[in-house]
């Protein structure tokens, strides 16, 4: 799977950072006031603070911990307590691609050249984090693992599917924008609850 989905758009407002994780790699996944998304390793330079915690003025994401303030290219460009310091270009937090479309966060940690999954016509309905690994939901909905599965139920259901380590994953569910959410949202309520009967 080249591109991962790690959330909908609309969990993730403007100037607002949060975590995610693929495959055991913890992400900092924040916005920039422009809108713009990014997603770096979840690691403050100076002394690993997590950066998710941090805040994010303009277009660049400050650590909670120090204040070390990076670009929009993970690169330094601020230590408070060294206002007159220039930070060597060797201070940088580490960065993955990211991309967002058609309401979904994607983020991919290998360069790729492919493009993101097309979810044209749905919406986000929710995301749930499952106890299981990744392979078991797929196979639990008769596919193998990847990024996306088209269930093809009548109203459509697409999820999304985040490996986040060996025996945990998240689901980010998308329907017809005709689907009614609720009953969307308990049926994967059900369905959680059954594949982590059976990882149990």
């Amino acid at each position: 799977m080249d591109w991962i989905a790690v959330g909908l758009s609309g969990d993730l407002l403007p100037s607002m950072a949060m975590p995610g994780r693929i495959d055991g790699q913890d992400l900092a996944i924040w916005r920039g006031a422009s809108g713009q998304v990014h997603a770096w390793g979840d690691r403050c330079p100076h002394r690993g603070m997590r950066l998710s915690h941090g805040f994010v003025r303009g277009e660049s994401l400050a650590c909670i911990y120090h204040g070390w303030q990076y670009d929009a290219k993970g690169g330094c460009e601020h230590i408070p307590a060294h206002p007159d310091l220039v930070p060597p270009k060797t201070i940088c937090a580490s960065t993955f691609s990211c991309a967002e479309a058609d309401g979904v966060i994607w983020v991919a940690l290998r360069p790729t050249d492919a493009d993101c999954p097309s979810l044209a016509g749905l919406r986000g309905v929710r995301s749930l984090a499952i106890d299981a690994p990744v392979e078991q939901v797929a196979n639990h909905f008769g596919h193998r693992p990847s990024a996306v599965l088209r269930l093809g139920t009548t109203d459509s259901i697409t999820l999304a599917l985040q490996p986040m380590d060996a025996t945990h994953c998240t689901v980010h569910a998308l329907a017809d924008e005709s689907a009614d959410r609720t009953e969307i949202s308990r049926w994967l309520e059900h369905q959680r609850r059954v594949i982590e009967g059976q990882a149990a």
